[in-house]
C-alpha cells in the first residue's frame, strides 16, 4: 500500500471491524464510549481518515443518494489484513501519559504549599468518578460472552485509576513514606500497595 496508516486509521479500521458498517458519526459515538477513555486525538479525523482509507482500498463507501447524503463505510479484505497485521506487530513504545496535574505537581515548589493538598483532592475526586464509570461498565456488561475481549481493557483501566488513587490520596495525607512501605511486600517483590478509599456511591 502506498497510504501511510497513522493510529487514528488503526482507530477507524478497528471500530469498524467490531461494530461493522458506520458513518463518521457512528464512530464519533463509538469511540467516546470506548477508546475514547484511554486514547485522545481531535474527533474531527474521524470525518476525514474514513475517505482517505476508502481511497487505499482499506474501506468501503457508500453514499445516501439524497437527503443528507451520509457515507456509510465498511472493512474490506485489505483493510481487515491490515489490520490484523497491526495486531501482531510488536509494540516497543512505553505507555504516554499527558496528565496536567502531574505537570503542575513538577513545578509545585514554585507554587503555595497549600496548592499541592488541593490538587491532590482534585485529583482524588476525578480518580473516583472515572472508577465509578468503569465499575458501571463491569456491572453492566462483565456478564456478557460477547464482551469480555473488549472488558479486559476496563480491568486495565481500572488497575491504572486504583494505582493513581493511592498515590494522590497518600499524597492528601501527607503519607508518602507509607505509599513506599507497601509497594514491596516482605520478601521485595512488588506488591499490591495500601488499600484505598474506595469511591462514594
Amino acid at each position: 500500500m502506498d497510504v501511510r496508516l497513522s493510529t487514528t486509521s488503526y482507530v477507524v479500521l478497528g471500530m469498524i471491524a467490531l461494530r461493522g458498517p458506520s458513518t463518521p458519526y457512528d464512530l464519533k459515538r463509538a469511540v467516546g464510549h470506548s477508546v475514547g477513555y484511554f486514547w485522545h486525538f481531535p474527533h474531527a479525523q474521524l470525518y476525514s481518515e474514513p475517505d482517505r482509507l476508502a481511497a487505499a482500498g482499506l474501506l468501503e463507501c457508500e453514499s445516501e443518494d439524497g437527503g443528507r447524503r451520509r457515507k456509510t463505510y465498511s472493512l474490506t479484505a485489505l483493510g481487515r489484513d491490515a489490520l490484523r497485521d497491526w495486531l501482531a506487530s510488536p509494540t516497543d513504545e512505553h505507555f504516554q501519559m499527558r496528565d496536567v496535574a502531574e505537570l503542575k505537581l513538577f513545578f509545585n515548589e514554585v507554587g503555595d504549599p497549600d496548592d499541592v493538598y488541593r490538587l491532590a483532592e482534585e485529583q482524588i475526586a476525578q480518580h473516583r468518578t472515572r472508577i465509578a464509570d468503569y465499575e458501571q461498565m463491569v456491572e453492566r456488561f462483565g456478564e456478557r460472552p460477547e464482551a469480555g475481549p473488549r472488558m479486559i481493557t476496563v480491568e486495565l483501566g481500572l488497575e491504572m485509576e486504583y494505582a493513581a488513587l493511592r498515590f494522590w490520596q497518600a499524597l492528601a495525607k501527607d503519607d508518602l513514606d507509607g505509599l513506599r512501605a507497601a509497594r514491596y511486600t516482605g520478601d521485595g517483590r512488588p506488591g499490591a500497595g495500601p488499600s484505598v478509599v474506595p469511591p462514594r456511591a
